[in-house]
């Protein structure tokens, strides 16, 4: 099997990165206090359209923070797409609630509102809402159901950084917004993540909370259960360099992904693309082949051609861990016949028709 010379991502750290690192090692502020840590969180708050933003470690502390700050535990649930990655359900069991699995939809890959409205109980304190691979959830329906029932909204945006719908960011919509930054994310600190909201209550919670339950004025006096979910100086100097090129890193992938969809407009290639009043981030560019049996045997092809591909996850519902018994057959689907193609600032042309070229000559001689 060739070794891989097209990777499925590689970060751009082609900005102040370096330099604003060398400040902080210079300055000796490198823990979790310093300057780059507030200014990456204002920064990211504006960009975000919302009035707050806490640095946190990771994506999936973001998540369990931000539903520790709406108080949820043992006896509530938690609803929550079965297709998504295993840290948003993690993050669930964290609180000792329980994941509610819902279905997605054929076309964006999305939670399915109908399921959604069919999953809710008296039990139901929260829906968390994952943006999957850049493409916004239906959020019009998903807030309806929530403002009816008096449940609270998660959007787990971990993939969907620069995502809108209705020319709305992501994350505008529900109660508070969660964020990553690991290494292949639109934006990266190597591993990190945000919690974000309009709401000053929550936010000083999520302070608390992500800071070891610390009381506000009093030194070493803790009230609550915290955590050491701090973001590091070093790793906010990266995210703000980092986001001083947004616009340019969303323009790549959107290069990218147009490119991809020009060369497969003639086959049997499904790409995931925007549908609706929305704006795709496009963080991973993701196709469908037409059948399972194709999947694994397309990327075996594309490995020894030196290509790095991803599969879909896996439905959380088929996890060991999480286990029910019950079947979700859009998101199973999707799952079997999903991959995820090279996609980061720099891809060539030239490399980008070569794995289009592959993945069509494949399925046209398996078809």
């Amino acid at each position: 099997m060739a070794k891989s010379r097209i990777p499925v991502y590689r970060p751009d750290l082609s900005g102040n990165e370096l330099k604003y690192v060398t400040e902080c090692i210079n300055s000796s502020w490198i823990s979790s206090k310093g300057q780059f840590v507030s200014r990456f969180e204002e920064q990211f708050a504006k960009y975000c359209g919302l009035k707050y933003a806490a640095s946190v470690s990771n994506g999936t502390v973001a998540l369990h923070t931000a539903l520790a700050a709406l108080n949820i535990g043992p006896g509530d649930e938690v609803i929550v797409p079965t297709l998504t990655y295993i840290a948003s359900v993690n993050a669930i069991k964290y609180t000792g609630a329980v994941p509610v699995f819902v279905d997605s939809l054929t076309d964006t890959w999305q939670m399915d509102p109908v399921d959604v409205k069919r999953k809710i109980t008296p039990k139901t304190k929260v829906i968390m809402v994952v943006h999957l691979y850049g493409q916004p959830t239906d959020m019009d329906p998903i807030m309806k159901l929530a403002n009816k029932n008096k449940i609270k909204v998660i959007e787990d945006c971990a993939e969907a950084l620069g995502s809108k719908y209705k020319s709305k960011h992501v994350g505008q919509f529900g109660d508070i917004a969660c964020f990553s930054f690991f290494g292949n994310k639109t934006i990266t600190t190597g591993e990190g993540g945000m919690v974000a909201t309009n709401s000053k209550q929550l936010i000083d919670k999520v302070r608390r909370i992500k800071g070891q339950g610390l009381a506000e004025g009093r030194e070493y006096w803790h009230d609550i259960l915290g955590y050491n979910y701090r973001m590091t100086n070093i790793c906010a100097a990266i995210g703000l360099a980092q986001l001083e090129r947004i616009n340019y890193l969303m323009e790549s992938k959107r290069k990218i992904a147009n490119k991809y969809q020009q060369l497969f407009a003639n086959s049997p290639i499904t790409f995931h693309k925007e549908i609706g009043d929305v704006v795709h981030s496009f963080w991973m560019c993701s196709i469908l082949v037409p059948a399972s049996k194709f999947r694994d045997p397309l990327r075996k092809r594309l490995s020894d051609n030196g290509i790095e591909t991803r599969p879909l996850f896996w439905p959380v519902h088929q996890m060991p861990v999480y286990a029910t018994g019950e079947e979700f057959p859009v998101a199973q689907d999707l799952s079997s016949r999903g991959l995820n193609l090279p996609s980061w600032p720099g891809l060539s042309d030239g490399n980008i028709e070569l794995i289009a070229s592959l993945i069509n000559s494949f399925v046209t001689a398996e078809s």
